[in-house]
């Protein structure tokens, strides 16, 4: 099978489970409702990528399948450190997820093996599709001075985070920008520094459209899916909500996906700048520790493993016999 027909098939294969699996959830048969957010977000994963080749003849999934695949796991680890957050700040729960381990276990890691697939083929969907084609700045001088003080606004941030989570829970979704941002910058890996520096700012638009269409699309699955998780917001509480959402939760989810780019490119620095992205080995000359990648690796199997325990001890809130 050749490249264009493998994408025919992604699109063909990926529109048919979306129409077969979303009446199968509407009516509860499991184990399609439970697992919904799963049953639907692969296929349309895979949906995009087939259109994205279509289109342009090149695709993440297609011309770059083991990039993909290692993502998927650092893709869990990324949200993992989330939820060992929300530990502290509380501001979601989960619902209804099945009382097996290894069932539930599961569907953590294929949940949230999707975030970054989904935030990375939308984004480039959007760029396949000429979004934000034209949109340049004037080049940002980057200056030691700059660094530092983005720096330092990130460790401030997490200590605000972490001291005061019901005023602060807001700052979740930026802190990691501020923390890693001066950081690849420094290492020569990609960043939207160094975008900026050029009078770049196509990626920083394309990623930020993605994390909101995204959002969009993880509160729609969420709403319908039978485990689900639901949110207890300070201040903003049942305020106009939008599926389990307050409306003002979903200006979280642009700068989520800055964060998820900037932490990436930072784990990329293990692979020798090596990542999702065609130009990821453009200029570098990073020199190969094995140690690193090793250490890596076993700091992604504790975080997931920790992560698990507290998700189970602390942010599920009622368990199903079902299935």
């Amino acid at each position: 099978m050749d490249s264009r027909e493998k994408a025919k098939l992604f699109i063909y294969a990926g529109f048919g489970l979306l129409l077969l699996f979303f009446p199968l959830s509407a009516l509860e048969v499991e184990p399609v409702h439970t697992f919904y957010y799963i049953f639907a977000w692969w296929p349309l994963i895979f949906l995009i990528d087939g259109i994205i080749y279509v289109i342009r003849e090149e695709s993440l999934i297609i011309n770059r399948p083991r990039e993909f695949f290692i993502m998927l796991p650092w893709s869990a680890f990324i949200w993992f450190i989330f939820e060992i957050i929300n530990v502290r700040l509380q501001n979601w729960q989960y619902m209804y997820v099945p009382s097996s381990n290894y069932l539930r276990w599961t569907g953590y890691f294929l949940s949230y093996a999707t975030v970054l697939p989904a935030i990375f083929e939308i984004s480039e969907l959007l760029e396949t599709l000429n979004i934000f084609k034209n949109a340049k700045i004037r080049p940002l001088k980057i200056s030691n001075r700059l660094l530092s003080s983005l720096l330092y606004t990130g460790i401030i941030s997490a200590a605000l985070i972490y001291f005061f989570p019901k005023y602060f829970f807001w700052l979740t979704w930026g802190t990691f920008i501020f923390l890693l941002e001066p950081v690849n910058y420094r290492l020569g890996l990609n960043s939207f520094l160094k975008e900026f520096a050029r009078g770049k700012i196509r990626k920083f638009y394309l990623l930020l459209a993605s994390g909101l269409i995204c959002g969009i699309i993880w509160e729609v699955l969420n709403y319908w899916a039978g485990a689900k998780w639901v949110y207890t917001v300070p201040f903003v509480g049942e305020f106009f909500k939008i599926c389990e959402m307050p409306i003002l939760g979903f200006l979280g989810f642009p700068p989520f996906a800055i964060e998820c780019y900037a932490v990436y490119s930072f784990i990329s620095y293990l692979r020798r700048g090596k990542n999702h992205e065609l130009d990821s080995f453009a200029n570098l000359k990073i020199p190969p520790r094995p140690i690193l990648n090793i250490f890596a690796y076993v700091i992604l199997i504790a975080v997931c493993a920790l992560a698990i325990f507290l998700i189970d001890k602390y942010t599920v809130h009622l368990y199903t016999l079902k299935l």
